[in-house]
């Protein structure tokens, strides 16, 4: 039995586990709403960016202590990732952002491909439970 999932919580509370599935949704998610962003704010509205980048920032930190939480990890390794994802966006062009780009291969191979922990860890319950465990 898979509970729902609660998006505002995932967005904007870095606290507790989230599974593959859903983090993966909620990347994408992220990263199309920047290119939207981006593609659309032009000119005199540039100033929205001191608004819209720290809530995207903010949001993505989030998510990704959630999953990183999920994998058995601190949720602070997401400052590394954040940091990559700024390097490189929207194009990586020197030396630095090839550093930045072994990061971001790091953290998808590690993040998207990998399942999570079983069973509770220090994090908290993990999300995903078989129905005949929690009768029981």
């Amino acid at each position: 039995m898979n509970p729902k999932i609660d998006w505002s919580e995932l967005f904007f509370s870095s606290t507790g586990r989230a599974g593959q599935v859903p983090s993966i949704i909620a990347g994408a998610i992220l990263l199309l709403a920047l290119a939207v962003y981006e593609s659309v704010v032009t000119g005199g509205l540039q100033f929205l960016g001191w608004i819209v980048y720290p809530v995207f920032f903010y949001c993505g930190a989030c998510v990704l202590s959630k999953r990183l939480h999920d994998r058995g990890r601190s949720g602070w390794w997401a400052a590394i990732i954040l940091l990559a994802i700024v390097m490189v966006w929207p194009a990586p062009t020197g030396f630095f952002d090839f550093i930045a780009v072994v990061v971001l291969i790091w953290a998808v191979i590690d993040l998207c491909v990998m399942p999570g922990e079983r069973g509770d860890n220090r994090y908290g319950r993990t999300l995903f439970r078989l129905a005949s465990r929690e009768q029981n």
